[in-house]
């Protein structure tokens, strides 16, 4: 920008230069004569009317491009210069072409006559209009005093003269007197409107004024009849009207365009108030002199004087009392209004409760406000006459003293882009109090004559919550920790690609590792569940603590919330050192911890994963870290799922196998979704007769070349998610719909239908209302639906789960335990939870033929079963000799692929038409024996048998009535849970 603004002045100084050499060759030309009298002839009339005629030019060109006050103005000037160029252009017609001599009371007469009137009003269009009656009053005595006194003036030396040389022509002493007093009138105004130009055209309209006051100095020496009557074309005194055109030719250019349309107020900024100049001031003074010196010129000479001169005289003395009479006036109302606004300002300053301080431009104070003992608790009076940077922190001293000298150079340079305002800055600084403290103290500083002025106010209160804040913004509120945020950025940090506040240095390729280690506490939901929120909250802060105390200073430990923490750690340490920092980690976070004199204990699972040292520099920071975070993430539930407690290190196996799991839990939604499952159902054979005594509904997905397969990944991932409970949804609902169709097929047996299920999924909300609303669709009999529970003891609490099975009893359908015997249940389990069945695992059949342990095993568990008044039953029976071991064991029912497959909807009709399996022929101590007493069929069980169609029995859920379970539903809690929402 002030490259451009000195391009432009050079610019604009070009042509200036110009007309100044042409003004002096112009006046050169005049005092040689010209050479000859044509030349002087022609250059004294043509050479002044086209000087003339470009004022005029220049002047309308100016007028009609600008916008805003100053146009008519210029119009007007451009008006007058045309008149005078059309008087110039008279007199040469007649001198030059003509060769005659210009006849008295001409064109010419009449033109230059015009000049003065239409430049007159130009200059009121200009003028700054005073705002009070006393300024226009005051405005009008300025300009008669100096109009009377140039009037008594020329009066005296020349019009007086002229008035009675011409005194029996009126047109000739109109014309004698009416130039000379237009032009003291013109002086009068250039005199007393010189300086209340607007400051938007300040340059151009002082240029014009030069001008009007040359032509009109010209115009007098003119005037005088001595010089009038020897004057010729040509002469010396043209080349004052030549200068005084070419200058108004000039003045609308006189600065760069677009800083007049910055300056000029219609461009957005306020005008600033102007005051007045000592030249002003004296100007009326000035004005009464002049009149003085001209009745003493007429006193000294013996000259009579006339009652003109007595006249204006009287009348300036006049003026002149009449406006030291206003002023006076004005004088006491401005300093009434002072008195005020300095006793409003000083109620201000000592009322306020900010700091007020001026200092000089050395530094030194001369004012301290009162509030400095209410904020610095210093007295005011002692701060003054000390310097400013004394009571300032050293280390805020270097960015103070910036801030002030910017501000002083804006103040010696000011900015043209501020509109002429003040430049001003804010400080935030440290300044100490009297206590000896150190104050965080915002300042406004401005300048203020050489000096500054400061506001200052303390924000102490605003730094520490500002500060507090940002930290609570990267801690947790807990512990105190890092949290999720800082910890993301101090691994950025440490792997070269960012930086952070605490954070360790970045690691390069010399050798050193970055290392993210994810914890999570295994046990903490039950000490949550069983001692409070509050207790645990006392075990997280001293985990908190114990991980700070087994990491090493460097390393950062973080709390990403709940029972979730992290490690970073960086530096020389090999992959076996990493290991055993998080066993020892494991091993603090294990031991015992004692809250309100209680022993708590839990355990935690680790992840670790390294960074890669092949990192590559412009690697996006974002990406790098949450890759990184991820990876120890998988690694810690990894841990989880190996059986908790434990530390697991990272492998990019981890990452294909969830990659694995997210497309198999994709298929599986979009298998639910479509249709591409498809439901079997094995047959549950009763060991005693060989007739089928129910069947175990079992999913299978439809391959798209139409195979059904059974691939255990998709089982795997069924069991989480919200795509399992869809999946568990639609299994029960096809199972209950199917058991309907075949209850309605007058040629089928009816049997009961068996879903295994999750603790998960059973306890899932919305479940119980799935199977009641599918049973009451279907119209299947609640007691014709048995839900085997798949594995107990998971997630949720013996309690939940104990409500659930009882609402679903209630409901009518009978409920078995599934898996026992291979840590899918418990003895505890068993005394807690209301079961009808309990079915042994298929890794306890396996070996049961040949494994004596084994075979003592089932036996117990058998015998438990139905000591506690519950069919028993086991699956993955497959072989011959495993069904004999079972019936010589007491077991009720079997189902495996020693009596059937899973089997189609087809193939399942045709199974159940025939009823009847072969089985072997018991052996040993079985042989022979008469049925256990709880092997019995229960009165009132689960279903009760009934007729069958077309001469078929209907072989219902036959179970015994359990014993020593208690309640009258045979579970722990009788019948008073709800069903689950």
């Amino acid at each position: 920008m002030r490259r451009a603004l000195a391009d432009g002045t050079r610019t604009a100084g070009l042509p200036g230069a110009l007309l100044v050499l042409l003004c002096l060759g112009y006046t050169a030309g005049a005092a040689v004569g010209w050479g000859s009298p044509s030349v002087a002839l022609f250059m004294g009339d043509f050479g002044l009317a086209g000087a003339a005629l470009a004022a005029s030019l220049s002047c309308l060109a100016h007028g009609c491009a600008v916008a805003g006050p100053a146009r008519p103005a210029w119009l007007l000037f451009g008006l007058s210069s045309a008149m005078v160029a059309v008087g110039n252009g008279t007199w040469g017609w007649y001198e030059v072409v003509l060769r005659t001599e210009v006849p008295a009371d001409s064109v010419a007469d009449f033109a230059f006559l015009l000049f003065a009137p239409l430049a007159i009003t130009g200059l009121l269009v200009l003028a700054q209009r005073p705002r009070t009656a006393a300024g226009w009053l005051c405005l009008l005595l300025d300009g008669w005093l100096v109009g009377g006194s140039l009037f008594t003036l020329s009066w005296s030396l020349a019009l007086g003269r002229v008035a009675s040389g011409d005194g029996g022509d009126p047109v000739k002493l109109a014309l004698g007197l009416g130039y000379p007093v237009l032009d003291i009138l013109l002086v009068s105004l250039v005199v007393g409107l010189r300086f209340r130009s607007r400051d938007g055209n300040r340059a151009a309209v002082h240029t014009a004024m030069v001008a009007l006051a040359l032509t009109v100095v010209c115009d007098a020496l003119f005037t005088a009849p001595g010089l009038r009557s020897s004057y010729r074309s040509g002469e010396l005194l043209d080349a004052g009207w030549f200068a005084g055109s070419v200058l108004l030719a000039r003045a609308p250019w006189s600065q760069p365009r677009g800083l007049a349309s910055r300056e000029h107020p219609s461009a957005g900024g306020s005008p600033r108030r102007r005051v007045a100049s000592t030249f002003s001031a004296l100007t009326p003074y000035a004005a009464a002199a002049v009149c003085t010196a001209g009745i003493l010129y007429n006193a000294l000479v013996g000259h009579f004087v006339d009652r003109e001169v007595l006249a204006a005289a009287s009348t300036v003395g006049i003026a002149l009392i009449l406006r030291q009479g206003v002023m006076l006036l004005d004088n006491l109302s401005l300093a009434q209004e002072l008195a005020q606004k300095e006793s409003h300002f000083r109620s201000l300053v000592q009322g306020s409760s900010d700091v007020i301080m001026i200092a000089g431009a050395d530094g030194v104070l001369s004012y301290v406000s009162p509030a400095s003992l209410r904020v610095y608790s210093r007295d005011p009076e002692e701060l003054v006459g000390g310097n400013l940077l004394d009571l300032v922190h050293p280390d805020d001293v270097d960015r103070v003293i910036w801030e002030v000298g910017r501000i002083l150079a804006r103040g010696r340079f000011p900015n043209r882009r501020e509109g002429g305002a003040e430049p001003s800055a804010r400080v935030e600084c440290r300044i100490r109090s009297g206590e000896g403290e150190w104050l965080h103290v915002e300042s406004t500083v401005n300048r203020h004559r050489d000096g500054l002025i400061l506001n200052s106010r303390d924000v102490s209160e605003r730094v520490r919550l500002q500060a507090q804040l940002q930290h609570n913004a990267f801690h947790d509120p807990l512990t105190d920790l890092p949290n999720r945020a800082l910890f993301a950025q101090r691994v950025r940090a440490a792997l070269g690609l960012g930086q952070a506040e605490g954070a360790p240095a970045p690691r390069g390729g010399d050798g050193t590792g970055v290392a993210v280690l994810f914890l999570d506490l295994d046990g903490f939901k039950a000490v949550n569940d069983t001692a409070g929120h509050q207790v645990g909250d006392e075990l997280l802060v001293q985990a908190a603590r114990r991980l700070q105390g087994a990491v090493r200073s460097g390393d950062t430990v973080a709390r990403f919330g709940g029972d979730e923490f992290a490690a970073l750690v960086c530096g020389r340490l090999a992959p076996v050192q990493v290991h055993e920092l998080a066993e020892r980690l494991r091993t603090a976070l294990s031991e015992p911890y004692w809250i309100g004199g209680a022993e708590l204990g839990v355990a935690a699972s680790i992840g670790i994963a390294f960074a890669p040292r092949d990192l590559t520099p412009g690697a996006d920071p974002r990406a790098a870290t949450d890759e990184l975070m991820r990876n120890a993430d998988l690694a810690m539930y990894r841990a989880k799922s190996e059986g908790k407690g434990r530390v697991v290190l990272y492998t990019p196996a981890m990452r294909a196998e969830l990659e694995r799991r997210t497309e198999l839990a994709e298929r599986l939604r979009v298998a639910v979704r479509e249709g591409g499952f498809t439901l079997l159902h094995q047959p549950v054979v009763d060991l005693a007769s060989g007739q089928v005594a129910g069947v175990e509904a079992q999913a299978r997905w439809r391959s798209a070349q139409g195979l059904l397969l059974t691939p255990a990944e998709f089982l795997r991932t069924a069991e989480q998610g919200d795509a399992a409970t869809r999946f568990a949804r639609w299994m029960l609902q096809e199972a209950i719909r199917a058991a309907a169709r075949r209850r309605a097929d007058p040629t089928t047996p009816d049997v009961p239908v068996s879903v295994r299920l999750t603790e998960d999924r059973l306890c899932a909300p919305g479940m119980y209302e799935a199977v009641a609303s599918a049973l009451r669709d279907s119209g299947l009999p609640p007691g014709q639906l048995m839900l085997e529970l798949a594995k107990t003891g998971a997630d949720h609490g013996a309690d939940e789960l104990g409500r659930r099975l009882a609402a679903l009893r209630r409901l009518g359908v009978c409920t078995a335990v599934g898996g026992f015997g291979a840590g899918g249940g418990s003895l505890g389990t068993l005394a807690r939870l209301p079961f009808d069945v309990l079915k042994l695992d298929r890794s306890l059949v396996q070996d049961l033929a040949d494994s004596a342990l084994t075979r003592a095993l089932a036996g117990n568990a058998l015998r438990l079963g139905r000591d506690l008044g519950m069919v028993t039953a086991a699956e993955g029976v497959d072989h011959p000799r495993q069904v004999a071991v079972l019936q010589e064991l007491g077991c009720r029912r079997a189902q495996g692929l020693a009596f059937a497959q899973p089997l189609d909807e087809p193939r399942l009709a045709r199974a159940l038409v025939r009823r009847v399996y072969p089985l072997p022929r018991p052996v040993g101590a079985l042989a022979g024996r008469r049925p256990h007493l709880a092997d019995q069929t229960r009165p009132g069980g689960c279903a009760e048998p009934a007729a069958g169609r077309s001469g078929h029995h209907h072989a219902p859920l036959d179970l015994p009535q359990r014993h020593a379970v208690g309640g009258p539903s045979g579970g722990p809690h009788g019948e008073t849970s709800v069903p689950p929402a």
